[in-house]
Protein backbone atom coordinates (compact mmCIF):
# COMPACT_ATOMS: atom_id res chain seq x y z
CA UNK A 1 0.00 0.00 0.00
CA UNK A 2 1.27 3.47 -0.90
CA UNK A 3 -0.03 6.37 1.17
CA UNK A 4 -1.01 9.69 -0.39
CA UNK A 5 0.96 11.70 2.17
CA UNK A 6 2.57 11.44 5.60
CA UNK A 7 -0.62 12.26 7.49
CA UNK A 8 -2.10 8.90 6.46
CA UNK A 9 0.70 7.19 8.42
CA UNK A 10 -0.51 8.70 11.70
CA UNK A 11 -2.28 6.31 14.07
CA UNK A 12 -3.18 2.64 13.79
CA UNK A 13 -0.07 1.83 15.81
CA UNK A 14 0.44 -1.72 17.09
CA UNK A 15 0.14 -2.97 20.63
CA UNK A 16 2.83 -5.33 21.90
CA UNK A 17 2.77 -7.55 24.98
CA UNK A 18 5.48 -6.75 27.50
CA UNK A 19 6.90 -10.10 28.54
CA UNK A 20 10.28 -9.81 30.23
CA UNK A 21 9.52 -6.34 31.61
CA UNK A 22 6.54 -7.58 33.63
CA UNK A 23 7.76 -11.10 34.40
CA UNK A 24 6.10 -12.40 37.56
CA UNK A 25 3.02 -10.17 37.24
CA UNK A 26 -0.23 -12.09 36.77
CA UNK A 27 -1.80 -9.53 34.44
CA UNK A 28 -1.18 -9.34 30.71
CA UNK A 29 0.43 -5.96 30.01
CA UNK A 30 0.61 -4.46 26.53
CA UNK A 31 2.15 -1.22 25.28
CA UNK A 32 0.82 0.92 22.43
CA UNK A 33 3.83 1.60 20.22
CA UNK A 34 3.28 5.28 19.50
CA UNK A 35 6.81 5.92 18.27
CA UNK A 36 5.65 4.15 15.08
CA UNK A 37 3.92 7.41 14.17
CA UNK A 38 5.91 9.36 11.54
CA UNK A 39 7.03 12.00 14.07
CA UNK A 40 7.94 9.24 16.55
CA UNK A 41 5.31 10.35 19.06
CA UNK A 42 1.66 10.11 20.10
CA UNK A 43 1.58 13.90 19.62
CA UNK A 44 1.20 13.35 15.86
CA UNK A 45 -2.40 12.33 16.49
CA UNK A 46 -3.39 15.58 18.17
CA UNK A 47 -1.35 17.66 15.74
CA UNK A 48 -3.33 16.27 12.82
CA UNK A 49 -6.68 16.65 14.57
CA UNK A 50 -5.94 20.19 15.77
CA UNK A 51 -5.03 21.27 12.23
CA UNK A 52 -8.09 19.61 10.67
CA UNK A 53 -10.36 21.23 13.28
CA UNK A 54 -8.72 24.66 12.81
CA UNK A 55 -9.25 24.37 9.04
CA UNK A 56 -12.88 23.31 9.50
CA UNK A 57 -13.53 26.22 11.88
CA UNK A 58 -11.87 28.71 9.51
CA UNK A 59 -9.10 29.52 12.00
CA UNK A 60 -6.32 28.23 9.73
CA UNK A 61 -6.47 29.34 6.12
CA UNK A 62 -4.48 28.23 3.05
CA UNK A 63 -0.85 29.33 3.19
CA UNK A 64 -1.22 30.26 6.85
CA UNK A 65 1.27 30.02 9.67
CA UNK A 66 0.99 27.54 12.53
CA UNK A 67 2.28 28.93 15.82
CA UNK A 68 2.87 26.82 18.92
CA UNK A 69 4.93 26.58 22.06
CA UNK A 70 6.51 23.13 22.17
CA UNK A 71 9.12 21.04 23.90
CA UNK A 72 9.57 19.17 20.61
CA UNK A 73 7.07 16.38 19.98
CA UNK A 74 3.99 18.49 19.30
CA UNK A 75 6.11 20.74 17.10
CA UNK A 76 7.32 17.78 15.07
CA UNK A 77 3.76 16.51 14.59
CA UNK A 78 2.51 19.95 13.57
CA UNK A 79 5.48 20.44 11.21
CA UNK A 80 4.89 17.12 9.43
CA UNK A 81 1.19 17.83 8.93
CA UNK A 82 2.04 21.41 7.88
CA UNK A 83 4.37 20.15 5.16
CA UNK A 84 1.64 17.91 3.75
CA UNK A 85 -1.03 20.63 3.92
CA UNK A 86 1.01 23.66 2.84
CA UNK A 87 1.48 25.68 6.03
CA UNK A 88 4.44 27.48 7.56
CA UNK A 89 5.39 26.86 11.20
CA UNK A 90 6.86 29.03 13.92
CA UNK A 91 7.56 27.37 17.24
CA UNK A 92 8.73 28.69 20.56
CA UNK A 93 10.60 26.45 22.96
CA UNK A 94 12.68 26.79 26.10
CA UNK A 95 16.42 27.00 26.51
CA UNK A 96 16.36 23.74 28.50
CA UNK A 97 15.45 21.77 25.38
CA UNK A 98 18.26 19.96 23.60
CA UNK A 99 19.95 21.47 20.57
CA UNK A 100 18.97 18.31 18.68
CA UNK A 101 15.24 18.94 19.23
CA UNK A 102 15.57 22.48 17.94
CA UNK A 103 17.71 21.32 15.01
CA UNK A 104 15.21 18.66 13.92
CA UNK A 105 12.33 21.15 13.97
CA UNK A 106 14.38 23.52 11.84
CA UNK A 107 15.35 20.64 9.53
CA UNK A 108 11.67 20.05 8.70
CA UNK A 109 11.23 23.72 7.83
CA UNK A 110 10.02 25.30 11.05
CA UNK A 111 11.29 28.57 12.44
CA UNK A 112 12.16 28.15 16.12
CA UNK A 113 12.55 30.85 18.74
CA UNK A 114 14.28 29.77 21.96
CA UNK A 115 12.91 31.45 25.10
CA UNK A 116 14.16 31.47 28.70
CA UNK A 117 12.97 28.66 30.99
CA UNK A 118 13.21 30.46 34.32
CA UNK A 119 10.34 32.89 33.81
CA UNK A 120 6.66 32.66 34.79
CA UNK A 121 4.22 31.43 32.10
CA UNK A 122 2.64 34.89 31.87
CA UNK A 123 6.01 36.64 31.53
CA UNK A 124 6.22 38.14 27.99
CA UNK A 125 9.53 36.26 27.51
CA UNK A 126 8.04 32.80 28.27
CA UNK A 127 7.54 30.44 25.39
CA UNK A 128 3.78 30.42 26.04
CA UNK A 129 3.45 34.21 26.02
CA UNK A 130 5.81 34.63 23.09
CA UNK A 131 3.78 32.21 20.93
CA UNK A 132 0.50 33.95 21.81
CA UNK A 133 2.04 37.35 21.02
CA UNK A 134 3.40 36.21 17.64
CA UNK A 135 -0.07 34.99 16.66
CA UNK A 136 -1.38 38.53 17.24
CA UNK A 137 1.44 40.05 15.18
CA UNK A 138 1.55 37.69 12.19
CA UNK A 139 -1.23 37.86 9.60
CA UNK A 140 -2.96 34.61 8.64
CA UNK A 141 -1.57 32.72 11.64
CA UNK A 142 -3.13 30.57 14.35
CA UNK A 143 -1.80 29.76 17.82
CA UNK A 144 -2.75 26.15 18.58
CA UNK A 145 -2.27 26.33 22.36
CA UNK A 146 -2.22 22.55 22.86
CA UNK A 147 -2.86 22.79 26.62
CA UNK A 148 -6.29 24.37 26.10
CA UNK A 149 -7.20 23.15 22.62
CA UNK A 150 -10.03 20.59 22.93
CA UNK A 151 -9.09 19.07 19.56
CA UNK A 152 -6.09 17.63 21.44
CA UNK A 153 -8.35 15.54 23.68
CA UNK A 154 -10.71 14.80 20.79
CA UNK A 155 -7.90 13.20 18.75
CA UNK A 156 -7.52 10.46 21.35
CA UNK A 157 -11.26 10.01 21.75
CA UNK A 158 -11.53 9.49 17.98
CA UNK A 159 -8.41 7.36 17.41
CA UNK A 160 -6.36 6.12 20.38
CA UNK A 161 -9.31 4.93 22.47
CA UNK A 162 -11.05 3.04 19.65
CA UNK A 163 -7.77 1.44 18.57
CA UNK A 164 -7.02 0.19 22.09
CA UNK A 165 -10.58 -1.09 22.51
CA UNK A 166 -10.41 -2.98 19.22
CA UNK A 167 -6.87 -4.31 19.73
CA UNK A 168 -7.72 -5.68 23.18
CA UNK A 169 -11.08 -7.01 21.94
CA UNK A 170 -12.70 -4.92 24.66
CA UNK A 171 -10.83 -6.76 27.41
CA UNK A 172 -8.79 -3.79 28.65
CA UNK A 173 -9.11 -3.34 32.43
CA UNK A 174 -6.55 -0.59 33.15
CA UNK A 175 -4.99 2.26 31.18
CA UNK A 176 -1.65 3.76 32.17
CA UNK A 177 -0.62 6.96 30.38
CA UNK A 178 2.11 9.55 30.84
CA UNK A 179 0.58 13.00 31.22
CA UNK A 180 1.80 16.23 29.65
CA UNK A 181 -1.11 18.30 28.35
CA UNK A 182 -3.63 15.72 29.58
CA UNK A 183 -5.10 15.18 26.10
CA UNK A 184 -4.12 11.51 25.74
CA UNK A 185 -5.41 10.38 29.13
CA UNK A 186 -8.66 12.37 29.03
CA UNK A 187 -9.61 11.58 25.42
CA UNK A 188 -8.66 7.90 25.52
CA UNK A 189 -10.22 7.38 28.95
CA UNK A 190 -13.47 9.09 27.91
CA UNK A 191 -13.85 6.63 25.04
CA UNK A 192 -12.93 3.57 27.11
CA UNK A 193 -15.20 4.57 30.01
CA UNK A 194 -18.11 4.93 27.59
CA UNK A 195 -17.44 1.38 26.42
CA UNK A 196 -16.89 -0.01 29.93
CA UNK A 197 -17.27 2.18 33.04
CA UNK A 198 -15.15 -0.31 35.03
CA UNK A 199 -11.96 0.38 33.02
Amino acid sequence: MILNNITEAIGNTPMVYLNKTVEGIAAKVAAKVEYFNPGNSIKDRMALNMILKAEKDGLLKPGGTIIEGTSGNTGMGLALVAIARGYKCIFTTTDKQSKEKVDILRAVGAKVEVCPTNVAPDDPRSYYSRAAQMAKEIDNSFYFNQYFNLANREAHYLTTGPEIWEQTEGKITHLVVGVGTGGTISGTAKFLKEKNPDV
